[in-house]
């Protein structure tokens, strides 16, 4: 098959959960002996229009950030120009949208409208603008505000109709557009995400990794790797760490990620005292993040909204870690198949601080103990998620497309 992928992020640097799925089924699928194309936007860090990563050709267009209206405008024009461009000399058999912008250029072609299309929503465009934007006080950007929704709801409304096939990693997605935009169920298949089964793996020797990266070597290590913004929760991992440091006094928080709310949470870190207690590690390199997982005794998800999925929570397991995590969207699914009694009670900081506490409590009373959870947890990603399942799939649904 001609695969065109058509997005908004890209494959050349796959550090978020999306990237990283665009990353696996395209490069994937062009090793089946698929011809695989990707579609999108010229993004800063890159240094060229085209680039072959994986046997995948990455294809991007110009973006103006002049203003609003221009940014918009170019990605209208440009993306269609690109589209068409690269149609006539692939002629695609199918279009697998991934991010609503890009694609509602592509789909205004007429020359797309032949082509079977699937559309991947990892989630939804208006409710992660309301995640990361709060709401202005004044007229003017309420105004603005509730055009920036409406338009994004208007748009991904629109390709979702005229898809044949949706694409989700949870039920709690396929949930979500039944709510927003009223899409039937039949429209919609679940595939869940995977994890690299070889690139995370459990660790040979913890200690050896933890001198390595500069954290303590006989602490008890409680990791989480998030962007650093308000849904994300991490402001009660911190309030919830407080108190668990009253039992476990040997508890140590390592965070890692970037964003907006660095400066606040280290602030935070520190109005509590903690300050030796956690420690920021910042953006950790694609390479790193296996040591990172592997030095760790348990994984914490704090999430607040929107865990349309978890890779993260999957990329842990998968090295022998354990994981408590917030009950909320996909988390649920992953650790209510897995073990319910790992998902907190609430997002609360002392529901968060009660469950580590037990959980360390249990572990250090039965030595023997996390060693056997380590391997149920690898045992559980290998049955049920690997990025070989979640390409079959696919390519099952891409067939599927074609053929009806």
């Amino acid at each position: 098959m001609n695969i065109l992928f058509v997005t908004d992020v890209s494959v050349s640097n796959a550090t978020s959960g999306a990237e990283r799925v665009l990353f696996e089924q395209s490069t994937m699928l062009g090793n089946r002996g698929h011809n695989v194309y990707i579609l999108t936007r010229m993004l800063p860090e890159h240094k060229s229009y085209q680039e072959v990563i994986h046997n995948v050709r990455e294809w991007r267009y110009y973006i103006s950030q002049r203003n609003s209206y221009n940014f918009i405008k170019s990605i209208l024009v440009n993306s269609k120009r690109l589209f068409e461009s690269l149609q006539s000399q692939y002629s695609f058999d199918c279009i697998n949208f991934h991010q609503p912008f890009s694609a509602f250029a592509v789909n205004r072609s007429p020359t797309s409208k032949k082509i079977k299309k699937v559309y991947t929503c990892h989630s939804l465009s208006f409710e992660e603008f309301q995640s990361r934007n709060p709401r202005p006080k004044n007229i003017t950007g309420k105004a603005a505000y509730f055009l920036n929704v409406q338009s994004r709801k208007m748009i991904e409304r629109k390709l979702l109709n005229e898809s044949d096939i949706i694409a989700v990693l949870s039920q709690f997605t396929k949930e979500k557009l039944w709510t927003a935009y009223n899409i039937p169920s039949r429209k919609i298949e679940i595939i869940p995400g995977g994890v690299d089964l070889v690139r995370f793996s459990p660790a040979d020797d913890k200690r050896e990794i933890r001198r390595r990266l500069n954290i303590p070597e006989e602490k008890m290590i409680l990791f989480t790797l998030r962007d650093l913004e308000p849904r994300m929760g991490l402001e009660n991992l911190i309030h919830a760490s407080k108190e668990v440091i009253k039992v476990i006094p040997n508890a140590y928080v390592v965070i890692g990620g970037q964003g907006p709310l660095m400066e606040h949470l280290v602030s935070l870190t520190q109005g509590l005292g903690m300050e030796t207690f956690v420690k920021f590690v910042g953006f950790i390199p694609n390479e790193d993040l296996p040591n990172y997982y592997r030095m760790a005794d348990i994984f914490i998800l704090p999430t607040l909204e929107l865990e349309g999925f978890g890779l993260i929570t999957l990329e842990s397991l998968a090295s022998g870690v354990p994981v408590l995590g917030t009950p909320v969207g996909g988390t649920i699914e992953i650790l209510g198949k897995l073990n319910s009694k790992y998902l907190f009670k609430n997002t609360r900081p002392e529901s968060m601080a009660a469950l580590i506490i037990e959980t360390y409590q249990n572990f250090k009373s039965n030595p023997r103990l996390w060693q056997e959870v380590s391997a149920q947890c690898r045992d559980f990603v290998e049955t049920h998620y690997s990025w070989e399942r979640n390409v079959d799939r696919l390519e099952s649904l891409f067939r599927q497309s074609l053929e009806s």
